[in-house]
This record gives structure tokens, sequence and C-alpha cells, in this order.
């Protein structure tokens, strides 16, 4: 018998606290007319000071158990995908474990930036469906204003926090994980970076003054490369599984920048607009979380039929990128 790893319960998690083009406006040389024009963004959530990644995840998670009808202690293993960790250690699964009581897992965090989650599916696709594990938790979470400098307009503009959670098993039906590919590219990692805090740049007086701790990102390199590398992994997923994309019913690309989703839309011409699933608008780029939190939505959204297929696909610092299908079940 074959075994087959399916969501079977997802959840997500956005603070309460809005930031407005408006209020970007008090803060930095911007406007609402250029933010809108340039990133499709008009709001973005921002976590409390109290209110860590772990604690955004823990919330999804728990949403997330919940949706897919179990208890924390049914859940075998972790896999929480952060580039804005609690600590460098202990991991934030190691805390998200505690706060959930599921005393039997296993868990770890996995760094793929704004792909985190779709390499995080592939993680726990493996783990179910060679037996190693029934229930993976899967969790996708941000805190990117804890790393965001907001005197500098070319980023502040673009970044919210927030957390999405799936579980995967082969119990139950749900949404079966047919097809990832991913894919990394080292020589582009400058484009993308947080340059200190690391071993190769220790936090010390002088990065701190140098403001090394926050994002740096050339904007033009990320776009010249996202589609084609997020395109090319859809299009490899689809072609493993023999699938037209006319037989695609939704496409959840990452929400980094309303300019990026409108040329991957593009890409896909037979894809109706309306069919392709944006929350940039509202909640700016959640990085690992953006594909997870839009994909819990979707679902508790709209009426998926049995036989409709989504696709995903992301692409984030590294650069690294990815793609998944996924296939409703029976209800």
């Amino acid at each position: 018998m074959v075994v087959k790893a399916k969501i079977i319960g997802t959840g997500s998690y956005l603070p309460e606290r809005i930031l407005s083009n408006r209020d970007l406006e008090q803060m930095v040389d911007t406007s609402d007319e250029w933010i809108v024009s340039r990133t499709g963004m008009k709001e973005r959530r921002l976590a409390r000071p109290d209110e860590f990644t772990s604690h955004m995840g823990t919330a999804a998670a728990m949403a997330a158990i919940a949706d897919a009808g179990l208890q924390p202690d049914q859940i075998d293993f972790i896999i929480v995908a952060t580039l804005t960790p609690d600590y460098i250690f202990p991991s934030t699964a190691c805390l998200i474990q505690q706060a959930i009581g599921a005393k039997r897992a296993g868990g770890m965090d996995i760094q793929a930036a704004c792909t985190g989650y779709v390499y995080a599916l592939s993680m726990a696709k493996a783990f179910v469906e060679t037996g190693i594990y029934k229930n993976i938790l899967v969790i996708a979470a941000e805190k990117l204003s804890s790393i965001t400098n907001y005197k500098d307009r070319s980023t502040c503009v673009l970044f919210g926090d927030g957390a999405a959670a799936c579980i995967v098993s082969a119990e139950k039906e749900g949404l079966s994980i047919e097809c990832v590919r991913l894919g990394a590219d080292g020589e582009q990692a400058e484009h993308i970076i947080l340059p200190a805090g690391g071993s190769r740049q220790p936090a010390s007086l002088e990065s701190i003054a140098n403001g090394q701790h926050y994002i740096k990102m050339a904007g033009n390199e990320v776009f010249k490369h996202a589609v084609r590398r997020m395109e090319s992994a859809c299009k490899e997923c689809l072609d493993a599984l023999s699938v037209d994309e006319k037989e695609i019913s939704w496409l959840i690309p990452h929400q980094a920048n309303m300019r990026i989703i409108d040329a991957m839309a593009k890409r896909f011409e037979h894809l109706p607009p309306d069919r392709i699933f944006k929350t940039v608008q509202k909640y700016g780029n959640t990085s690992a979380s953006s594909v997870g939190i839009a994909l819990d939505e979707l679902l508790k959204g709209q009426k998926i039929e049995s036989g409709e297929q989504i696709l995903l696909t992301a692409f984030g610092s590294g650069f690294t990128w990815g793609a998944a299908v996924l296939k409703a079940g029976q209800p």
C-alpha cells in the first residue's frame, strides 16, 4: 500500500497591530502612492514588543492541530521554518514543543528564508511517506520587524510579521502533497542578507552602529531571479506529474511583491487572474510564513472540491526557491 502524505489541518496567526502606508509616511520619506505602485502593499502586521516568533508559531500550531482534529500529544515531530528565531539556540521548535505540550515530539528549525514553508513540506512528506513519523507539525513563523530598519524606505515598507502551520500526516483525508521541487544558488547569497550576528561577523558596537543587524536587499537582482526560478520550479512539478497548467485550480505564490506576483501570473496565462491568491496587500512579505498564511486563508474562504489542485511556489534568500502541488482528496 502506497503511503501518501497529506495536509490534514491548517492554521495561521497575524498580530493585531496594523502598520499602514500612512503610518510609514510619518516614519520615512515615502508615500502611499509610491508604496502601492511598487509593491501593491497597503498594510502589514507587526508583533508586540513582548510577542516573539515562538508565540506566533504556537498560536498558528494550535489552530492547525485543532483543524486536524488532533491533540498535541499526537504530534511526532515539529519542523519550524524561520529566519527570525527567538534565539540562535535553543531552537524555536523546542520552545513551541513545550508551549503546546507536544511531549512526545522531536523538533528542529530549518532556515530557507522565504522558501521555508515549501522546504518544510518536503521534509514532512519524506518523514511520513517513509514511515518514520505519522503526524508532523510544520510551522513557518517570522518576526521580521525585529530585523527591519524603519529608516530604510527600500526595505521597511516590505516586511510584516505572522505565522502559519499545518499538520502533515497519512491519516485522514486532506490535501495530498503530490510533488515538491526545490532549488538553491549560493552564488547570489549577498543579494538578500543579514550581515551581522553570525560567526562571520559577531555582534559588536561597530556592527550595531553600522546597521549590520538589519535586512539588506538588492531588490532589482532579487526580482530578476525570483520570477524565473519560481516559474521553473512550478513547471518541474507539473512536468513530473504530467499535469497541464490548465488543470491547476489555484496558484499561491510567495507574497513578496505584487509586481513579482503579476509577473508570475503572465507565465501562467491559462490560469484566470482571480485564481492567483494574494494576501500581499494586507500583510506584506512575511517571509517563510507567507505561502502558509495564504493557503490557510484560501482553505478557510473557498470550497475546494475533490480533485482540485493547488500550486504553491516561493523564492527567498540563499537564493532558495521551490514549488509544490497539492491535490484535494475525498471529504
